[in-house]
């Protein structure tokens, strides 16, 4: 299938692993002219960027900077401002009980990823309105609508994320604008590692019991990088042209089932 991307532009942050890696990958699949890519490791945008213009023509456009640091923030916004897509995925809200996570660990977490969200959405927002078209893809996580006591700073944000999205993307057509999100469960990342060990600590008392935590999923098993990767190219493109103020879920069925693990 063409989804039509063909020359589009596209911001994605959050994009040296994981899902903003793959979701790189798959806009130079479909033909996207330039993917401006943010995170803090300079030398991991290197190897991506080496990668996506060895095996197709796009350009890519590292920026290595901290998307908490106000500045270095608003000088991105200014050398992207124009593009056809943004892609908020920077951020790792810490895991943990209300015990667990103190109140600094708790306000960086969201400074990153919910006030990060808000303040790229505000300013991409209104040059997409001015102009009459854009998409703004948000990926949150399904503990937004299946709230975890054990990822309680997780949860809290990212429902706020959900209610931001749907407010915004609710109006944005009326400017020709789409606001719209994601919300994968687990994913075979770096940090869904991390999370399964700190809860097989929890459940178990042992962190090396992490892999019983997959057999309790529905689809036994985390997601693939690339299969969020892949739903957020689609609702990015024209072909998801009705879709605003929504949240995809992509989690295997577990918020379906209501259950964490």
């Amino acid at each position: 299938m063409d989804l039509g991307l063909t020359g589009c532009s596209v911001l994605i942050t959050g994009a040296s692993k994981g899902i903003g890696r793959a979701t790189a990958l798959a806009f130079a699949r479909e033909g996207a002219a330039a993917i401006h890519v943010t995170a803090r490791s300079g030398a991991e945008l290197e190897s991506l960027k080496a990668e996506i213009e060895a095996g197709s023509p796009a350009k890519v456009h590292p920026h290595a900077l901290d998307l908490t640091n106000a500045a270095a923030r608003e000088k991105l916004i200014a050398a992207t401002l124009d593009v056809d897509i943004l892609i908020n995925n920077a951020g790792a809200i810490p895991s943990g009980s209300i015990y667990a996570v103190d109140e600094k660990a708790w306000r960086d977490g969201w400074e990153l990823k919910v006030f990060g969200y808000i303040a790229m959405t505000r300013a991409f927002y209104a040059r997409m309105c001015e102009r009459g078209h854009g998409v703004i893809l948000n990926d949150i996580g399904n503990s937004g609508e299946n709230p975890d006591f054990n990822y309680v700073a997780g949860s809290a944000g990212n429902a706020s994320l959900m209610a931001f999205t749907k407010a915004m993307g609710g109006r944005g057509l009326d400017h020709g604008v789409r606001v719209l999100a994601v919300n994968p469960g687990p994913v075979a990342t770096e940090r869904m590692d991390k999370m399964l060990r700190q809860r097989a600590q929890t459940d178990f008392g042992d962190a090396e019991r992490w892999p019983d935590l997959l057999r309790g999923f529905p689809a036994k098993r985390a997601a693939s990088s690339e299969e969020v990767a892949d739903l957020m190219v689609f609702l990015s493109s024209p072909k998801a042209a009705y879709m605003s103020g929504c949240i995809v879920t992509i989690d295997g069925g577990i918020s379906a089932r209501g259950s964490i693990v």
